[in-house]
């Protein structure tokens, strides 16, 4: 049975790359009216808001930096004028850096959970007043939120505290109908040899292929994995699913 998100609302944040450009491709496929924003890379938006041409609904790809509240409430008030109301709420937009806990300054602290955690309650609350029953609001967590890595000590942190979020959010939430769950990725190849130096890829590859053998899959996950996660719990199908992690790591 094909997935049919016909006449849903959604608005998907950091949309036009990677991971968040395959939700909102995903959503636009299934029939959803899509609103994303980007944060500085004009470039893939336009790109992304050519593909989505190909695609019935309506769409919007606006420029918007979710480390700003007041940035995060346009993005809302835009949605509001566009489309009248959400029925799906995905924040996927992130930073990460990698720096030793010891050099781990409070800007670059701040930079890291405010766009991963703070914008993901900036972005329920203000998104709330649209939302009807039977809403479904999705965190792109990490399943660094439960191993940890050296070095991101930051964005550990932050992934970690969507989970919390979304467990007291789903119990706050439910009795509206509303449905707060987070997907966590595993290690996601969305390295693209277009954008990136040749050496740079190069060495990227190489990181990638030792983390390919630690795959109980024997292969990287693919943006589309994380996509069609997501779409499941947007849909129909995971209408009594709320509270929840669901892993798309490969079995790591």
């Amino acid at each position: 049975m094909t997935l049919s998100l016909s006449g849903k609302n959604a608005l998907v944040t950091g949309g036009t790359r990677g991971i968040g450009r395959a939700i909102v491709q995903g959503l636009a496929d299934a029939g959803a009216n899509v609103v994303t924003n980007f944060h500085s890379d004009q470039e893939a938006a336009d790109e992304l808001a050519r593909d989505l041409k190909g695609s019935d609904g309506t769409h919007h790809v606006l420029r918007a930096d979710i480390a700003s509240a007041e940035a995060v409430g346009e993005l809302v008030e835009e949605c509001r004028q566009r489309l009248g109301s959400l029925d799906i709420v995905v924040h996927n937009a992130g930073a990460i850096s990698h720096v030793p806990f010891d050099k781990l300054s409070a800007d670059g602290w701040s930079q890291v959970v405010d766009t991963n955690l703070t914008a993901a309650y900036q972005l329920t609350q203000r998104a709330l007043p649209l939302l009807g029953d039977s809403a479904s609001i999705i965190y792109v967590g990490s399943k660094v939120a439960t191993v940890g890595v050296p070095m991101r000590a930051h964005y550990t942190a932050a992934k970690a505290g969507l989970v919390g979020l979304m467990r007291s959010l789903s119990k706050e939430l439910g009795p509206r109908g509303i449905r707060v769950n987070v997907v966590a990725p595993g290690i996601i190849d969305t390295s693209d040899p277009d954008r990136l130096p040749p050496q740079e890829y190069a060495a990227m590859q190489e990181r990638l292929a030792e983390y390919r053998k630690r795959t109980p899959l024997g292969r990287l996950g693919r943006a589309e994995d994380v996509s069609r996660a997501v779409l499941f719990l947007a849909g129909d199908d995971a209408a009594f699913i709320t509270g929840e992690t669901l892993n798309v790591d490969g079995g790591m």
